[in-house]
């Protein structure tokens, strides 16, 4: 029924899907649909993921473990050809073009993996490649998709409803080891790749129709459009090179970039203080095994209860700067812990709620701030910070904690070292979440405009 004072008719009841939603996420009318779609894109990636890892880890052992440094340096290179190369598909496609392009020019690749191994090609040649590509796999289609959903939801949009995406793909890491569990011996693990590029091709329909609902839907302080000239269907424009250039020229884009580090940096640390801890404390392989899968298992279960129910929540209540802070704030206190004892029961508990943490708070919050950023650098630059950025901290890292050793520092000393490491990263990621904040603000206030950021900003 209208209102005899309004010709406006009252907005529709929330259908039963809906109003499951609004238990644990503050969904608005319209929201729901596109909520949905970008879960299910999520949670197929992830699951797609999920089915390779563990015949890359198989294929890494194949190629010889005495080679892996070469594939984790060949990794980082791989990286640096294919950001420019990605960027160049930014700048002469539509969205609507090059995101499908990406994810079947994977779901292709993988098919030539299985052609190869099940032809018995080259074989320890190609599970090496196979080990470079999937390690480049993971990091280039996730970024891909989160720079996807910056494009499509705002600052605000994002606080309320990234925690519930992200859940997705918390969900899909769930099953993809559980379906390779049950299907490895009747299958093979070869015939698993086709499964996993099936998925490829559900994240592409999953894509395409959250392009479908941003036409139908364009934000609030965007003006409706010809079809035209859609967001989707115009080429964002650039060079190949200027993701790269501007995440290096532009003080916000950098220091995006230097969270990124510090997270690596700190990641590596307790990657390798976990590795001497866990050796120390067994030498039973089935025991090291074990306990690695309970933190897994901790990590998982704490991630998606947390992203489901809370992230949002989180955000909206402390804003993205406080956010930011938890998981740096929740390193520090662990290292100081490691430092005074380094005790097994101590590490996993760290471990489970720091991983956790980073993918239910953290990792949505750092999203976040690329929705006020320029739509060029929503795809270029933060490919080049989520790959080249990410692995490149990897592996610098990696060689100064084995520095530390080759020095004489010891497991305790190293995680007091940490310490101030991780309190630099406390403060970058708090000033970082209250420039998103007056940047989001601002451009609500002053333009109609989806909000940007320039490159010396």
């Amino acid at each position: 029924m209208t209102d005899p004072a309004s010709n406006e008719m009252p907005p529709a009841a929330p259908g039963p899907f809906e109003r499951a939603l609004r238990l644990g996420v503050e969904v608005r009318p319209g929201e729901a649909g596109a909520l949905a779609w970008a879960f299910a894109y999520f949670f197929c990636l992830m699951c797609s993921y999920y089915i390779l890892r563990p015949v890359r880890d198989e294929m890494g052992v194949a190629g010889g473990v005495n080679k892996l440094q070469w594939l984790f340096t060949a990794t980082f290179l791989a990286m640096l050809a294919a950001v420019p190369a990605f960027s160049a598909l930014v700048a002469r496609y539509p969205r609507r073009t090059f995101i499908p392009v990406v994810y079947r020019f994977f779901a292709l690749n993988i098919v030539v993996f299985f052609l190869l191994l099940k032809a018995g090609v080259a074989p320890a040649l190609v599970a090496r490649a196979f080990f470079v590509w999937v390690s480049v796999f993971n990091l280039f289609v996730v970024s891909v998709f989160w720079s996807f959903m910056a494009d499509l939801f705002d600052s605000a949009s994002g606080k309320r409803l990234f925690g519930f995406i992200a859940a997705g793909g918390s969900a899909g890491a769930l099953l993809g080891p559980l379906l390779t569990t049950l299907l490895v011996k009747p299958l093979g693990p070869v015939n698993l790749l086709l499964l996993s590029a099936l998925l490829l091709e559900a994240t592409v329909w999953c894509a395409l129709q959250l392009g479908r609902w941003a036409q139908r839907n364009p934000r609030e302080h965007q003006p409706a459009a010809p079809a035209a000239a859609h967001p989707g269907r115009e080429r964002i424009g650039g060079g190949a090179f200027t993701g790269i250039w501007d995440a290096l020229r532009s003080p916000y884009l950098l220091g995006i970039s230097l969270y990124m580090l510090l997270y690596t940096a700190t990641s590596t640390f307790l990657y390798f203080e976990q590795a001497h801890i866990v050796a120390a404390g067994s030498t039973d392989p089935a025991q090291r095994t074990q306990w690695f899968a309970t933190i897994d298992l901790v990590v998982n279960v704490l991630s998606l209860a947390m992203q489901a129910m809370l992230t949002g929540r989180v955000i909206a209540r402390f804003g993205v700067g406080l956010t930011l802070a938890i998981v740096p704030l929740l390193t520090i206190v662990g290292f100081v812990g490691l430092g005074v004892a380094p005790l097994l029961w101590f590490l996993i508990g760290f471990q489970g709620v720091r991983r956790a943490s980073n993918f239910a708070l953290a990792r949505p919050a750092r999203e976040i701030l690329f929705t006020v950023v320029s739509r060029e650098d929503k795809y270029k630059a933060k490919n080049f910070i989520d790959t080249v950025v990410y692995r490149g901290g990897d592996a610098v890292s990696g060689w100064l904690f084995a520095g530390l050793k080759a020095a004489g520092f010891g497991l305790a000393a190293i995680a007091f070292i940490t310490v101030p490491v991780a309190a630099v990263w406390l403060v970058n990621g708090f000033l970082l979440g209250r420039r998103q904040e007056r940047l989001a603000a601002t451009a609500a206030l002053s333009s109609p405009l989806v909000p940007t950021v320039s490159p010396t900003a």
